[in-house]
């Protein structure tokens, strides 16, 4: 069937599927549609048994492939015909669209000129039909999700034409990055809620707990950042509220005030009338705070539980057209996570539901973007609405070693008056930029200044729990780092001065710069990949019998793997370039003593799969893959210097 397929025989492929139409499949499928054989397409489509709702093993369906072949009369057909979405992923967010670009690119840059038969005239054929047929070129686009990486529980809030968002940031401090946006897609932090380590109080806290789901408003000139303070499981309090504010989005901010209430996922709801209160779960239940947002003056209450009746929390209300719109994550943070929709004439009154719930879930198990909740809504100047939410891409279907993500999708509000994300169809892999006009401004600024918080970290980094004043310093002049070594090691909560920054890619390339320091037996540092104190992995030097030698560890739960060179390594090196290369759960790790054209490889690491929530089970894991430096000295002192961090995503 195949043959007959590559020889462009329909007769001979209607004689095998007359006599066995059993044997059609999927890559019968894939293979016309590949090679552009629109007749046999065709055929396949309309008279065998084929199900146009098959993937190959990246996910890519029947438009994937015919992208692929540069046909545009296949790719019509499909798009047209067969209702196939030229906007859907791969398992790499990779659209047909992506696909008939990316080869139109790369023939264009090999070619000065091409025939008009060839295939690149075919791509571009593809891209003209597409930007007449959604009315946006390619560079409108965007991909999700927006925030890559450990960037979970987001909410937004609108100051004029400024965006701000928080996410979670558990024990990880400064605490509560706060990211700045004009275009909604494109964001750089700038700030946090809780730059002041003895404002923290994290040091006794495992990891996974800390500040949890926070929420961003604004109220007469101030933004109010709340969150969860999730403390370890040691009677008799558990959660905590914490409230703090500022009249500079990036701060900096009040001291935390704590708020005796049990529940998670607080959210400030202003009213029309100057009255605020709190929301926070189990479903939706409220309280009335006074005017400063900070005490609590009533009995929570409970407005709603919730449209599917598990794990109901994440709630914010929101007020339009006369209603109180209460929106809920629900379902677990699992691949049941959903949002829904409930609303109330009256603040206290009877919610009923949406009858279009939920309004945002994944329902495709086999997609790259699963675990889709926790949503924040934001009107923009103009009147349009989106939607915030957090994600999650497991690799194999099994490891999220990234983290929860946060991604965005456009909201429309139905006749009868409710909200809808991204027309009920899920997450999307590629989605038209809310604002196309600002793509070059916009991309130009991100992430291009340098910003040291008040703690003394460039913005990118932070560390598990606080450190001291002069214990971590960067500087402006130079990518430098001054880390005095940690005491206590990578596993311990007591650990401290580990600097890292978050994996937002599953393909990318650490490196550093280590100037070796006057190191005791049993000393070490270097670079590492990191979760929490229960499973991590560290490459660096390390000192035995006087004498430096490289190492690897792998840590995951009670176990350690570990690797020293056979031999020591020159003496006389003055400093040491360490490099991570990762493609998805692999890690090869490599170094050099002078330049990078004399890299030397030390180990690969197969299979890091422990860097996520799934690799292991014990606490709390709702974090993400990080990577970056530390510094181990045990009972003497030592300060290391590292410099010329390089984390480029490929």
């Amino acid at each position: 069937m195949i043959d007959a397929i590559r020889q462009n025989d329909l007769g001979r492929l209607k004689e095998i599927l007359i006599n066995e139409p059993s044997l059609v499949s999927k890559e019968a499928l894939f293979e016309a549609a590949k090679l552009g054989n629109l007749e046999i397409l065709k055929y396949l489509v309309e008279y065998s048994r084929i199900s146009l709702n098959e993937y190959d093993d990246e996910h890519r369906n029947v438009l994937h492939f015919g992208a692929e072949s540069g046909d545009i009369e296949v790719f019509k057909y499909l798009v047209e015909r067969c209702g196939m979405d030229p906007l859907e992923g791969d398992k790499d967010l990779v659209t047909p669209w992506d696909i008939a670009h990316d080869l139109r690119q790369s023939y264009e840059n090999m070619y000065d000129e091409y025939p008009e038969d060839s295939i690149a005239q075919g791509y571009v054929e593809i891209e003209n039909y597409l930007e007449g047929y959604f009315g946006h070129k390619y560079e409108d686009y965007y991909h999700n999700p927006v925030r890559r990486g450990f960037y979970p529980d987001p909410s937004i809030v609108r100051v004029g034409s400024d965006y701000y968002m928080v996410n979670s940031s558990f024990i990880f401090f400064p605490c509560i990055p706060i990211s700045h946006s004009r275009d909604l897609i494109h964001w750089e932090i700038i700030g946090h809620a809780i730059t002041n380590p003895d404002w923290a109080h994290l040091d006794e806290l495992e990891g996974g707990r800390g500040y949890w789901a926070p929420d961003i408003s604004y109220y007469e000139g101030r933004f109010y950042i709340t969150a969860t303070y999730r403390l370890n499981d040691v009677p008799p309090t558990y959660r905590r509220q914490i409230v703090v504010s500022s009249d500079k989005p990036e701060g900096p901010y009040t001291e935390p005030v704590f708020i005796d209430e049990d529940g998670i996922d607080p959210s400030i709801f202003n009213d029309d009338d100057g009255r605020r209160y709190m929301l926070l779960n189990r479903g939706a239940r409220i309280f009335e705070l006074d005017k400063s947002g900070t005490e609590k003056i009533s009995d929570a209450q409970l407005l709603y539980y919730g449209d599917h009746k598990r794990a109901p929390e994440g709630p914010h209300l929101y007020k339009k057209d006369g209603y109180y719109y209460l929106l809920e994550a629900e379902g677990g943070t699992g691949p049941g996570h959903r949002v829904t929709v409930s609303r109330s004439k009256e603040l206290f009154g009877i919610y009923e539901r949406c009858p279009y719930n939920p309004i945002m879930r994944q329902k495709d198990e086999s997609a790259a973007i699963q675990r889709c909740g926790h949503g924040d809504l934001v009107e923009t100047e103009d009147g349009r609405w989106f939607m915030v939410y957090l994600c999650g891409r497991a690799l194999d279907g099994r490891y999220s070693i990234l983290g929860r993500e946060t991604a965005i999708d456009p909201v429309t509000w139905t006749p009868d008056g409710w909200p809808i994300v991204n027309d009920l169809k899920g997450p999307s892999a590629m989605q038209v930029k809310p604002f196309p006009e600002m793509n070059t401004d916009a991309e130009a600024d991100n992430g291009k200044r340098v910003r040291i918080s008040p703690c003394g970290l460039y913005m990118e980094y932070m560390t598990p729990r606080p450190f001291k004043d002069g214990e971590v310093i960067c500087s402006f002049n130079e990518r430098k780092f001054l880390i005095k070594a940690s005491t206590a090691p990578l596993s311990s909560v007591d650990s401290r001065n580990i600097v890292l920054r978050r994996q937002s890619s599953l393909h990318f390339s650490y490196s550093v710069t280590l100037d070796i320091p006057d190191m005791e037996d049993g000393q070490s540092a270097g670079i590492c990949g990191y979760y929490d104190e229960n499973t991590f992995f560290e490459f660096g030097i390390t000192t035995k019998e006087g004498r430096r030698y490289l190492y690897v560890n792998e840590h995951i739960g009670d176990e350690d793997r570990a690797l020293l060179s056979k031999e020591p390594f020159d003496g006389a090196a003055g400093s040491i370039r360490l490099y991570m290369d990762t493609d998805r759960l692999r890690r090869e790790l490599s170094y050099s003593l002078d330049k990078e054209e004399n890299r030397e490889s030390f180990a690969t690491l197969e299979n890091v799969f422990y860097l996520c929530d799934e690799g292991l089970e014990r606490g709390k894991r709702f974090t993400g893959a990080m990577v970056g430096m530390y510094a181990f000295s045990g009972t003497n002192e030592m300060i290391v210097s590292f410099r010329d961090d390089k984390f480029r995503e490929i």
